[in-house]
């Protein structure tokens, strides 16, 4: 995750998701009973649900925080060879003073799998989503962790790095 930080607003680029890579375990209800299991998103997944419908851009999954939208083009979404790419322009100025404090702390999603596969990996449960419905991407402050590795921060302001 990249933010610049602007007079009044903050712009955040970076890769929300790295396609075929596995997220931390992950514990919670799994075709119907609670069980402990990595999961990746497959390649070419969030350009079909990109095509579908647009996606809101919250904080901490919050949907009462709407900071940015696809709709309003606020927010552009895409997924290229290594995953769902994000740039997204935030004039909330709460989040916009969280970045300049240094306490964002990385990308979330919440989706609805359409489709999945589910395999084992030696011991590990390994849940492959085939297809979803993308309905918001999150950034998180540093209340919260990010379900998949490899979201870092790098804030400039003024084109210093902070």
């Amino acid at each position: 995750m990249n933010i610049d930080i602007r007079a009044d607003s903050v712009r955040i680029t970076g890769y929300v998701n790295a396609v075929e890579r596995l997220s931390k375990p992950i514990r919670e209800t799994l075709h119907g009973r609670i069980q402990t299991f990595f999961e990746r998103i497959k390649a070419g997944v969030f350009r079909k649900a990109l095509k579908r419908n647009k996606v809101l851009v919250l904080l901490n999954h919050n949907a009462e925080r709407v900071l940015a939208s696809t709709d309003d083009g606020s927010a552009i979404l895409e997924e290229d060879n290594i995953g769902l790419k994000a740039d997204i322009t935030i004039t909330d100025q709460e989040v916009v003073q969280k970045a300049r404090d240094g306490k964002l702390s990385g990308w979330s999603f919440g989706f609805v799998a359409n489709d999945d596969e589910i395999t084992a990996e030696g011991e590990n449960q390994i849940r492959t989503v085939t297809d979803l419905e993308l309905i918001e991407v999150s950034i998180l402050d540093e209340t919260k962790s990010p379900a998949y590795y490899g979201t870092s921060i790098e804030s400039r302001e003024g084109g210093a790095r902070m």
